[in-house]
């Protein structure tokens, strides 16, 4: 029992967790206004696991523990290119919020604001750009960002899907890179 808490602890220690928003609400009743607190937080592995979670409480430590456990209880894996950025550009919507998410090349960083930025600390990636549009609530981005996110696919994911080979796939990235830079030095 003891070697099943360690292995369950272990997994959770590596799990970084950041708070996003946290804003005071209230709640208008016979008496007056109750007063409490609604928090957004990222959870993530650094290594392409990303989760978001809200949570609400009477106090500030209260709703910042249950928007961190809901965030780590709803994460979902995200394919990385090198390890360090997304294989291909997506855009995603919530809302009134529209977010333009880029892959980038190597020691780009991660050009994004707000809470896009904690999302993709979390997630381990390194270099990306990040356009929002529309709305600058933190709740709408991050789930405009997870909508992006459900669209990504690994060329392993959409070589299964066309029945050919991951080798075809990349090949051709690689091809389509190298005719766009035959193209410029033409020009």
């Amino acid at each position: 029992m003891s070697a099943d808490k360690t292995q369950h602890g272990a997994e959770h220690s590596d799990i970084k967790d950041t708070l996003v928003s946290i804003r005071r609400v209230a709640k208008v009743v016979k008496g007056g206004r109750r007063f409490s607190f609604s928090a957004l937080s990222i959870a993530g592995d650094g290594k392409g696991r990303v989760g978001y979670g809200t949570g609400g409480g009477v106090e500030v430590m209260e709703a910042k523990k249950k928007a961190t456990d809901s965030a780590k209880k709803n994460m979902i894996r995200i394919p990385l290119r090198e390890g360090r950025t997304l294989h291909h550009d997506v855009i995603g919507r919530f809302g009134a919020a529209t977010v333009v998410v880029r892959s980038a090349p190597a020691g780009t960083g991660i050009i994004a604001g707000g809470a896009l930025r904690a999302v993709f600390e979390c997630l381990g990636v390194h270099d990306v750009v990040v356009k929002s549009i529309g709305t600058s609530n933190p709740h709408n981005m991050v789930k405009a960002c997870f909508d992006a996110f459900e669209n990504i696919h690994s060329p392993r994911q959409i070589a299964e899907r066309r029945g050919k080979k991951i080798g075809d796939i990349v090949g051709r990235r690689e091809a389509t890179t190298k005719d766009k830079g035959n193209d410029s030095e033409d020009n």
